[in-house]
């Protein structure tokens, strides 16, 4: 009757997976994180890979620039050609007004 077997357990650790050691993490921090996992009903190390996990799956600002440019053929700007497009954005719309 294998229907009525449970389902494995889900396992945060084995002996395939990496493991991360940080070093002179100040007391603080650690104690903010451990905080933050107990408030979550989690392990510091189950929190702390979810945590990981998350940053890891966040595109950075260039990989997000870089989709945008692949996808609509789009082109960077200079942080002045930013500002001169808003102000310039913002003195047409003022005139409307």
């Amino acid at each position: 009757m294998p229907e009525l077997l449970a389902p494995p357990p889900i396992r945060y650790h084995s002996e395939s997976m990496r493991n991360v050691l940080v070093r002179g993490l100040p007391d603080a921090v650690h104690e903010a994180l451990h905080e933050r996992a107990a408030r979550n009903g989690q392990s510091l190390q189950q929190f702390l890979v979810l945590e990981l996990t998350r940053l890891a799956e966040r595109p950075t600002r260039d990989e997000v620039l870089d989709r945008i440019e692949r996808r609509r053929g789009g082109f960077r700007l200079t942080g002045r050609e930013v500002v001169e497009d808003i102000h310039a954005e913002r003195a047409e719309r003022d005139a409307r007004w």
